[in-house]
């Protein structure tokens, strides 16, 4: 409600100051009638396009300067390094490019305005113009794709050659389930036909297929690190999108079909919350949280750094919500609470 109010005012403003201009343009006795630029008009937009060539480098350096806090800190995943190197050359390629040609763009409206008396030189054609400004983004851009097509096999190479831990994440409106595919590593048939909430089978689970019995389903995403894992991707209801941005992993999760992804997570999270960038954002986050419970507003409570995993589709009403925490640990960390965990067929049982 505050930034529509603001809003408001600001357009409120604009709209008062040009009424203004508009009365002292007709309160001057001496201004011409005419509606042709002249050259002191020329002249005065080539200095209001110096002027903003310079706002737009100052925004840049600006964002750059203020924002850069907010980006996320090092890739906690084995791919993580080369898709940040690849995001970071093109966002370099970008600024260069768009520097040198804003710079030429306001150059050139500046010394080529219209002046009374000069007519305009123009070229019909120039191949030896037309053949430079192509093949060179012809050359970059082709290099981009071939470097992304690339980095997108390495990182989508599922397979099975390594050992990977094969893991499900359930999307359903709004909560995420997890199902490990147990001592075979086989996850069971399922189909949401299946699911039964009386006998809590909430995932539908073939409970007919041996392969599904040593499943476990669990509301907490715990994994080894070091160890790849594949995991197998379902919607239950519509569109989500599986996004956990620490490890740089995202994928759809599309209804009636399973999609995949995978990755080797190698920092911890008790490595993690050690990081220089994680610290300071932790801090910076609990002395907001500080503030806002000393007014009163609930649900300030200090904050810990966890990996998470956030549906990157927007859903429904509660999208925003639509998280799991992600907790990568030590081998043996990850087997003892694995040990800890109920089967599928220990929950279908009945109670004695």
């Amino acid at each position: 409600m505050t930034a529509l109010l603001t809003l408001t005012v600001l357009v409120l403003v604009a709209i008062a100051i040009w009424q203004m201009t508009k009365i002292f343009e007709l309160s001057q006795t001496k201004t011409e009638d005419a509606e042709i630029a002249n050259d002191s008009d020329n002249k005065n937009n080539g200095y209001l396009l110096f002027t903003f060539l310079i706002f737009i480098y100052g925004i840049t350096i600006f964002s750059f300067v203020k924002y850069s806090k907010m980006l996320l800190p090092e890739a906690a995943s084995a791919h993580g390094g080369e898709y940040d190197q690849l995001m970071w050359v093109s966002f370099a390629i970008i600024f260069f490019v768009q520097t040198i040609t804003q710079a030429l763009l306001h150059y050139f409206g500046y010394k080529y305005r219209g002046q009374k008396g000069r007519k305009a030189l123009f070229y019909a054609d120039n191949d030896r113009l037309e053949f430079i400004w192509t093949i060179i983004p012809v050359v970059v851009l082709a290099g981009l794709i071939l470097w992304g097509l690339y980095t997108w096999t390495n990182i989508m190479d599922i397979n099975e050659d390594d050992d990977p831990i094969v893991i499900e994440l359930y999307a359903q409106q709004f909560n995420w389930t997890a199902r490990y595919a147990g001592d075979d590593n086989v996850l069971g048939d399922a189909n949401v036909r299946l699911i039964n909430i009386d006998k809590a089978n909430i995932l539908g689970i073939d409970e007919a297929d041996p392969n599904g019995e040593d499943d476990v389903i669990v509301k907490e995403l715990h994994l080894p690190v070091g160890r790849k894992v594949n995991f197998k991707m379902r919607s239950q209801d519509v569109l989500h999108s599986a996004y956990m941005p620490h490890f740089r992993a995202q994928m759809n999760c599309v209804p009636g079909m399973i999609t995949q992804f995978s990755f080797t997570p190698t920092v911890t999270t008790a490595d993690m919350r050690m990081n220089p960038d994680v610290v300071e954002k932790v801090k910076r986050t609990n002395a907001l949280r500080a503030e806002r419970a000393a007014e009163g507003i609930p649900n300030t409570d200090p904050w810990e750094f966890d990996y998470v995993l956030l549906c990157n589709k927007i859903c429904g009403k509660s999208h925003y919500n639509m998280q799991m925490k992600i907790v990568v640990e030590t081998e043996e960390e990850f087997n003892a609470w694995m040990a800890e965990q109920s089967t599928f067929k220990a929950s279908m049982s009945p109670a004695e």
